[in-house]
């Protein structure tokens, strides 16, 4: 059912069940959120996207209210140009003011929006800091409640997407936080150390500590790649800066993943620059030399070789072990760190090439 509302003076046609702030940035029409995210499902905790809807007594907040029949909206009245002022001071209240030392310093979406408005710590102060900076033991995800704005995207993220229900909200009032458990640490609550309450945090209140003061995002270049752990195809972004990978961001275009990343493909990339990786092929001396197999003296030792020599040398043998005792003789086996299709092409090569059946797959282990 199409209806017809007005944004900011604008016709517009919308369909029934869509709520003011989906028709409004389909129509590139800007109203601010915080709370919000496209992935989750809308809470209208923050109060920020609230806008005025003519024959309304209060603001409404514009991710939650759906459309109807002839509704008139202003996104950027008097009172709620006021009200979104208001509501930042008060964030800015019980926020840190250490952004020239925070690491979400040019990625945090409460700061962005303090300087759209151009809104400062209210005159009567911010209340400080209440809790212990880098308060979990988690070894992947550092958490810093002083700059959370309880906006609850972690706990829907965790929630919806990784379905673990390790954050929740306590207590009443002032003293209302997010908490793992049942106030625990994130390890006790079933955490899997995913980091997607870390890649949905519009603050420096979650944040990955293996990257921790080693780079903003204005100080790194991304480099988009597909993660290496699983046949999955997750894509992910590598920030690079000085030639050195020092973390690892969510793609929000990535095909089949999005935003999500286990443990593995957002937090095990530090193989890439440790000194025992090896990073060219190695072979036993004595196959370059022309030696017999023997584990006596030089001729067993490793040694660095070209791409082209290693393969050679693995085809060659393949080929006299299966030409001397058939190809049943040779067995293969994969590894679930390829793609899907690298490892067909493995199961043609078995199959098609060597003449065998044996060929298995490492996860059955």
């Amino acid at each position: 059912m199409t209806l017809k509302i007005t944004i900011d003076g604008i016709p517009i046609e919308a369909e029934a069940g869509q709520s003011i702030l989906q028709v409004a940035r389909e129509h590139g029409i800007q109203i601010p959120t915080l709370c919000y995210h496209k992935d989750l499902t809308p809470t209208g905790n923050c109060r920020i996207c609230v806008v005025d809807v003519a024959k309304q007594r209060f603001l409404q907040a514009a991710c939650v209210t759906p459309v109807w029949d002839g509704m008139e909206i202003q996104t950027h009245s008097d009172r709620t140009i006021h009200s979104r002022k208001l509501t930042l001071e008060l964030m800015l209240a019980n926020h840190p003011q250490d952004c020239l030392v925070c690491d979400a310093s040019g990625s945090c979406e409460l700061q962005d929006l303090a300087y759209d408005y151009q809104v400062e710590v209210p005159k009567w102060g911010s209340k400080g800091n209440r809790y212990q900076s880098d308060s979990d033991p988690n070894p992947f995800v550092r958490v810093d409640f002083n700059k959370c704005i309880l906006c609850r995207r972690c706990v829907l993220a965790c929630a919806e997407i990784q379905v673990r229900n390790v954050w929740g909200v306590a207590y009443r009032g002032f003293d209302e936080k997010i908490v793992a458990g049942s106030d625990t640490t994130m390890l006790d609550a079933r955490c899997e150390s995913c980091g997607q309450c870390v890649a949905y945090c519009p603050t420096g209140a979650l944040s990955d500590k293996m990257s921790y003061a080693k780079g903003r995002t204005h100080q790194v270049s991304k480099v988009k790649t597909t993660c290496t752990y699983c046949g999955v195809g997750c894509q992910l972004d590598l920030n690079v800066k000085d030639g050195k990978i020092i973390g690892v961001t969510s793609n929000p275009d990535a095909a089949v993943n999005g935003m999500a990343l286990c443990v593995k493909g957002r937090y095990g990339y530090d193989f890439i620059h440790h000194p025992d990786r090896l990073t060219r092929p190695k072979v036993r001396r004595y196959l370059l030399e022309g030696g017999q197999k023997s584990r006596q003296g030089s001729g067993w030792d490793w040694v660095d070789t070209d791409w082209e020599t290693a393969l050679s040398i693995t085809a060659n043998k393949l080929l006299s072990i299966r030409n001397s005792a058939g190809p049943d003789s040779i067995g293969i086996l994969t590894s679930a760190k390829c793609l899907n299709e690298e490892n067909y092409l493995m199961n043609k090569l078995a199959r098609q090439v060597v003449g065998t059946n044996n060929i298995d797959h490492c996860a059955r282990l």
